[in-house]
């Protein structure tokens, strides 16, 4: 209604179920020092992935090809709009991941599915949502109320009791 275009999306990237493997078998080799190493390249690729996917999208949006971002700008964020993680502290519930995996069909088009407490499967991937308007800002959730607990769990569909065990570390209770 109030005239400005806005955007809002999801993502999925992945470094691939290689990564786990190959980890496994340095470790089996009695290499823990490159078993640890090929896990954390594996998790700074993906992470690598989402912040490019980041960029198509914001050029896809139409306002990314004005961006003239160095290495440091990116690290620093200094691009318009935000792309926050379940699970992460402006959005510590990490069942929001649900909601990406069916828009998006990760488990199927990316080959990345979620366990039954959402983690992601293989480990080296990351997942979140794209927010393009420029007043966007990360921010970190303080602790929540019974009345927040219930009308969260309101607006979820779902019982306060669950609402409470994804949302534990924030319960001010």
């Amino acid at each position: 209604d109030s005239g400005r275009e806005d955007y809002a999306g999801c993502f999925v990237a992945t470094a691939g179920a290689g990564v786990e493997e190959f980890s496994a078998s340095l470790a089996e080799d009695g290499d823990d020092y490159s078993s640890i190493m090929a896990s954390a390249l594996g998790d700074r690729i993906a992470e690598a992935l989402a912040e490019m996917i980041h960029k198509k999208v914001r050029d896809v949006w139409g306002y990314g090809a004005e961006e003239k971002l160095g290495p440091e700008d990116l690290v620093n964020e200094k691009y318009r709009g935000i792309r926050p993680a379940p699970g992460y502290p402006s959005c510590p519930d990490h069942t929001g991941k649900r909601a990406i995996w069916d828009v998006l069909d990760a488990t199927r088009r990316a080959g990345v599915s979620l366990t039954e407490n959402c983690a992601m499967a293989p480990s080296s991937s990351v997942s979140g949502f794209y927010f393009a308007h420029p007043d966007s800002r990360y921010f970190n959730l303080g602790k929540i109320l019974r009345d927040q607990v219930a009308d969260y769990a309101e607006r979820r569909k779902t019982t306060p009791e669950e609402a409470e065990k994804w949302l534990r570390p924030n319960l001010g209770y």
